[in-house]
């Protein structure tokens, strides 16, 4: 496929996906403005984000971080706001810190203190989402919901991060009513922790297979890859 042929794919993909948000949205009385499009890259190519960048696209979703620094200093000149969203090992936090607007995959406490230590003067506070295990799932990242208000309340403290909301991967499940809990469990927790920490304003929630039983429950950040840029490869 041509460059331009490719880029064409892209631009219709994100006009479809954003037609089905705006759909989700209407079916559940609720404005499209208020769920955020993430485009998430992963193993995808530069030129690839470029093109969903003059489609219109400006937050991308990264879970690599070495591939995600080749791909930012690509395109530096461009107004993105860069997502981390995958696995953080403690020996990458400086660079997650300098180079991210958000995380979406906080779960420790000492991740959240290396973030809040190592991010530049120079930039605003570190987004930060909790990323919640909400189905307990013994192969999946994340804290439980009863280790969350005691992370949010200690990472509410630190001056370089700001406690933005949660994120969270539920299992699959084979009916949308099922898909439905554990995205309302996440929403009942968010409206728990807004009591003491009225800055929190967003679930991270809902990826191509279950991104309308997200927006039924209030995400207000979807994040969709492979319904953007095609089915990943991986190296081997």
């Amino acid at each position: 496929m041509t460059d331009q042929a490719n880029a064409e794919t892209i631009a219709e993909n994100l006009s479809g996906v954003r037609e089905q948000i705006r759909q989700s949205c209407e079916r559940y009385q609720r404005s499209p403005d208020t769920v955020t499009l993430l485009a998430v890259s992963k193993t995808k190519p530069a030129e690839a984000l470029k093109a969903a960048w003059q489609a219109g696209q400006r937050d991308f979703g990264e879970n690599y971080l070495q591939e995600s620094l080749e791909k930012q200093e690509i395109l530096k000149d461009l107004d993105i706001c860069w997502h981390f969203i995958g696995p953080i090992q403690s020996n990458k936090t400086r660079a997650i810190a300098e180079s991210f607007q958000w995380v979406h995959s906080v779960d420790r406490l000492k991740v959240a203190q290396r973030l809040n230590d190592q991010r530049p003067e120079h930039l605003p506070p570190l987004n930060i989402c909790l990323q919640i295990n909400i189905s307990e799932e013994a192969t999946k990242s994340g804290i439980t919901l009863t280790e969350l208000p005691e992370l949010a309340a200690q990472i509410a403290q630190m001056p370089n991060l700001t406690l933005r909301g949660l994120m969270a991967i539920p299992a699959p499940a084979d009916t949308q009513q099922e898909q439905r809990k554990p995205f309302a469990a996440l929403q009942a927790a968010l409206f728990e922790l807004k009591a003491d920490h009225p800055q929190m304003d967003t679930l991270s929630m809902g990826m191509t297979g279950d991104m309308d039983a997200a927006i039924a429950e209030g995400s207000t950040m979807v994040r969709i890859g492979t319904a953007i840029f095609g089915a990943r490869s991986y190296p081997a």
